[in-house]
């Protein structure tokens, strides 16, 4: 069974980590890469490493040092447009923790690593201190996304149970209780 370390990312692992959030936004997503919605994966030291209260976590395999999995959190609450009006004003920025791209590689899938990639980034919210709730959204088409999420967190809004499906996203709320997840 392999073994991983978590670490905070440096940017000698930006490339890699950046391989990883691009492998799936192509292969799980099958959207590819679109700026409006990905530009923190063409500059995740903007994105992640220069902001105090934002992080970028990865996983590592300990055999031969390869980054497998990528995990981010940062002050930003979801947008509106294209996010329901009423959720944007429910999670605001600066008092908001939303998780981002919490990607494993699916050979390394099945071992813990998203899990213990979220609880980091839930010790990290609660370490900063200012932030109010934790938010997240998933693509529920992305296999295995949203029972994984629905183990760990509230549904608080799905898109595809309001008129018209919306983007057909299902939004969620993560408890900061510690020792969840």
């Amino acid at each position: 069974m392999p073994t991983y370390g978590i670490r905070t990312a440096t940017p000698d692992d930006l490339d890699a980590a950046r391989g990883v959030m691009l492998d799936t936004v192509y292969r799980d997503f099958g959207t590819g890469y679109l700026p409006r919605w990905h530009a923190d994966i063409t500059d995740p030291a903007a994105a992640y490493l220069d902001g105090a209260r934002h992080t970028l976590l990865v996983a590592v395999d300990d055999g031969d040092g390869a980054v497998v999995a990528t995990a981010a959190l940062d002050s930003r609450g979801p947008a509106h447009p294209p996010n329901p009006r009423w959720l944007a004003a429910r999670y605001p920025s600066g008092e908001t923790a939303q998780l981002r791209r919490v990607y494993v590689r699916p050979e390394h899938r099945r071992h813990g690593l998203a899990r213990r990639l979220v609880r980091a980034l839930l010790d990290f919210a609660e370490a900063d201190g200012g932030y109010s709730a934790v938010y997240l959204h998933t693509d529920p088409a992305v296999p295995g996304a949203e029972p994984f999420w629905r183990s760990l967190a509230k549904v608080v809004c799905d898109e595809r149970e309001a008129p018209g499906g919306g983007q057909g996203i299902v939004h969620f709320e993560v408890p900061m209780t510690p020792g969840a997840p």
